[in-house]
């Protein structure tokens, strides 16, 4: 059985994570609809982190000392903050369809 997730235990409300440890366990079973249906931005998020790891992986494997890597610079930080607080928002809007991205 997973964990109940304590903010919306004592709140009530979803949180951008909410839904992460069911997500994770679909991915893990190998339920790809399954996670992206209980986190569909946290899904996106690992495949992100999953890139990010596999890049600066390989630029350890080359010697080089650090990591910059060009389509991670500018807005795309910005850009990741605002999908984020979005998909906060939107979750926590309590009319249809908006309703249908609760867990």
């Amino acid at each position: 059985m997973l964990p109940v997730c304590p903010l919306k235990a004592l709140t009530g409300l979803d949180c951008p994570g909410c839904g992460g440890l069911r997500m994770a366990y679909s991915l893990m079973h190998g339920d790809v609809l399954g996670a992206l249906r209980y986190n569909a931005v946290g899904l996106v998020a690992v495949g992100f982190l999953a890139v990010c790891f596999v890049a600066w992986t390989a630029s350890r494997w080359r010697g080089e000392s650090g990591w910059n890597p060009p389509w991670l610079r500018g807005r795309t930080p910005a850009i990741i903050a605002v999908v984020f607080v979005a998909w906060f928002v939107i979750r926590l809007i309590p009319i249809a369809p908006f309703t249908a991205l609760r867990v």
